[in-house]
C-alpha cells in the first residue's frame, strides 16, 4: 500500500463527505439566516424559533436528496471494495 493510494482514498472520502454534507449545511445556513433576519425585524428573540425550522428544512432536504446521497455512498463503497486487491498488492 503506497502513500499515494492512501492519500487518494482519503481525498476521495473527504470530497464525498463534503459533497454529501454540503446541501444539508447550506440549507441549514440559509434557514438560520432567514430566521435571524425575521427575528431582528420583529424583535422576537425566541431560541426555539430557530431550531424547529432548521430541523424541518434539513429533514426535507435529506428526504429529497437522500437517494442521490445514498447512490454516492454506495458507489464510493463499491469502488473502494473492488480496488482492495489493487491497493494492497
Amino acid at each position: 500500500m503506497t502513500p499515494e493510494s492512501v492519500m487518494s482514498l482519503g481525498i476521495q472520502a473527504i470530497k464525498l463527505g463534503l459533497m454529501v454534507a454540503g446541501p444539508l449545511l447550506l440549507a441549514a445556513l440559509a434557514t438560520g439566516l432567514i430566521i435571524s433576519i425575521l427575528q431582528a425585524a420583529t424583535q422576537i428573540n425566541e431560541m426555539t424559533m430557530t431550531f424547529i425550522p432548521k430541523i424541518l428544512v434539513i429533514i426535507g432536504v435529506a428526504v429529497v436528496l437522500g437517494p442521490w446521497m445514498m447512490r454516492n455512498f454506495i458507489e464510493y463503497t463499491r469502488l473502494t471494495l473492488t480496488n482492495i486487491p489493487f491497493v494492497i498488492g
